[in-house]
């Protein structure tokens, strides 16, 4: 059987997608209701900053119907301080205990440093993660920003602590991870930072490494890899990450036409009214909109 293929962003909430994404004038409590009519799946990355509060998933849900799934990014006290890692185990738990008991989490990420090299302290520390938040029904899926762990034996030590592996897109610099498809889970986990060489490792001033928006050329060699996974995966998640002036949007949405996904559930409090767009016209008119601010930015 075919899994489950969900497609969206890494964040929905940036101030430079009101007037791309979003709406001119739209309130940010309808962020998120307004994002669910487009993808039935988001990663929430501010968890990263702060350990989030039950209340705060629990407003959450109420905007997102019953099929959307959450992933959770960790908190920088697992993966950058990593000293700090018991410090935040209970008080995370605690947060996402809402979307655990509304069947809605699809699970959580730990996004390591390029500093993280695969040495025998990084090992050890991958197998205190494992044991602080992975369960049969809360997957924990890894991704490393160094090339050094893209071999095989960090994929059997991954396989061995039931974490899951992140197939990233970058830019094609030295000591980047390269394209891969490789899945140690019954999840498969994709993630697209966009191919921005110039602002990766130096940024400009203004400049963002994730501006960058993706060619469907350059899609279409990811959305095979999505289709060969899915063959075998339960569960598939593709994130774009390209997120300056809705990019991640543009580009997700046309990954979502490739891989021919249906049109998520309408939100609590929408109708289906707010489908009539065709996703062919959605990317037309966003893509035409980011090119607008691109030239704005630029004057």
């Amino acid at each position: 059987m075919a899994s489950r293929i969900h497609v969206g962003t890494s964040g929905y909430r940036f101030e430079d997608w009101i007037g791309t994404v979003y709406p001119a004038g739209i309130q940010s409590r309808d962020l998120l209701s307004y994002y669910a009519c487009l993808f039935d799946s988001v990663e929430i990355n501010s968890t990263y900053y702060q350990v989030p509060s039950a209340r705060m998933f629990e407003g959450m849900l109420k905007k997102v119907p019953k099929g959307f799934t959450f992933v959770v990014k960790l908190p920088k006290e697992v993966t950058h301080e990593r000293t700090k890692l018991e410090s935040v185990v209970a008080p995370f738990l605690d947060g996402i205990a809402p979307l655990e008991e509304a069947a809605q989490l699809g699970g959580l990420l730990a996004q390591f440093p390029y500093s993280f090299r695969a040495e025998q302290p990084s090992l050890d520390h991958l197998e205190r993660v494992a044991e602080a938040f992975l369960t049969v029904d809360r997957p924990v899926s890894v991704e490393f920003r160094h090339a050094g762990w893209c071999e095989e034996r960090t994929y059997k030590l991954l396989a061995d602590l039931n974490l899951g592996f992140v197939n990233v897109d970058l830019p094609r610099l030295e000591n980047l991870p390269g394209p891969t498809n490789v899945r140690t889970t019954p999840v498969a986990y994709y993630r697209l930072h966009g191919r921005n060489r110039e602002n990766w490792w130096e940024r400009t001033a203004g400049g963002d490494r994730y501006d960058y928006l993706y060619s469907e050329l350059e899609l279409e060699d990811w959305a095979l890899r999505v289709e060969e996974a899915s063959r075998t995966a339960i569960t598939c998640y593709v994130f774009a990450n390209n997120c300056h002036l809705g990019q991640s949007v543009v580009n997700a949405l046309q990954l979502r036409r490739r891989l021919r996904l249906s049109s998520p559930s309408a939100p609590p409090g929408r109708t289906e009214t707010l489908f009539e767009p065709s996703v062919d016209e959605l990317i037309a008119s966003m893509g035409s909109r980011v090119k607008n601010s691109r030239r704005a930015q630029a004057a």
